[in-house]
């Protein structure tokens, strides 16, 4: 059975940075497509929003419009996705889950702000990411 954990999330000022890691445990991520959403304090689960992802099949990435160009995703060994967040703001407070799905059955939707993931074969249980004014 496979695993996702995210690490990384922590406390950070204002225009600080940092990078969550999502590993994932037995599996790889070759042949999947890997996103990072979150939930921001109040929501529900069906909120989550969608942040950045990667499809390892061709190296393909999408983020949503609130985090262009502050959030980067990356693949780092075969087993580990990266987010990099720079210039975080308050808005960015929520707790950050990673999801995969193998490419064969998982479809990426685009919506008017982002976009969404079906057919998600794994969760993470989360990390938490606060920004302090």
């Amino acid at each position: 059975e496979g695993q996702l954990v995210e690490s990384g999330g922590g406390l950070v000022q204002t225009g600080g940075s940092l990078r969550l890691s999502c590993t994932a445990s037995g599996f790889t991520f070759d042949d999947h497509v890997v996103g990072w959403f979150r939930q921001a304090p109040g929501k529900a689960r069906e909120e989550r929003e969608g942040v950045s992802y990667i499809s390892t099949v061709d190296g393909s990435t999408g983020d949503a419009d609130s985090v262009k160009g502050r959030f980067t995703i990356s693949r780092g060994n075969a087993g580990t996705i990266y987010l990099q967040m720079d210039n975080l703001s308050t808005e960015d407070t929520a707790v950050y889950f990673c999801a995969a799905g193998l490419a064969e059955h998982t479809i990426v939707t685009l919506t008017p702000d982002g976009w969404n993931m079906h057919g998600i074969d794994y969760w993470g249980e989360g990390t938490q990411v606060t920004v302090s004014s």
